[in-house]
């Protein structure tokens, strides 16, 4: 005979994220984004204007090469964030490895962030440093 189980995910609130940056209020909250395994998120070339945050599920971040091949740079999971950019367009394709969750999240217009982005952008530079080595 064959058990079945039922399993629940529950998602966390933004409460429980204490790396997100004040200056994103809630109206700006993108509703969660679902991608099935293999699913494109964003692509190089695309504009940027916000970031993204795993809920669920991993994200792989990866340039193509011109021989076909694909160059992973990171993989992302549940709680991280992904996709800030230096400037106005993404520099790598972001596609889902398995189901995932994904929340968008965009600064106010004319805000000062600088002191709420460094840290997310200290530790991009960090992990590309971990990464190389």
């Amino acid at each position: 005979m064959h058990a079945y189980t039922s399993s629940r995910i529950s998602l966390p609130s933004r409460s429980a994220q204490p790396n997100l940056p004040e200056a994103f209020e809630p109206a700006l909250l993108q509703p969660l984004s679902f991608y099935p395994a293999g699913a494109e998120i964003y692509a190089q070339g695309e504009k940027a204007g916000g970031f993204y945050q795993v809920e669920f599920g991993a994200v792989r971040v990866y340039r193509l090469l011109a021989d076909g091949r694909r160059q992973i740079s990171a993989f992302h999971l549940a709680g991280e964030t992904f996709g800030f950019e230096a400037d106005t367009t993404h520099h790598f394709f972001a596609e889902a490895v398995n189901s995932t969750g994904v929340r968008v999240f965009r600064p106010t217009a004319g805000a000062d962030m600088s002191h709420q982005l460094l840290p997310l952008a200290l530790k991009g530079l960090t992990r590309a440093q971990e990464h190389l080595l």
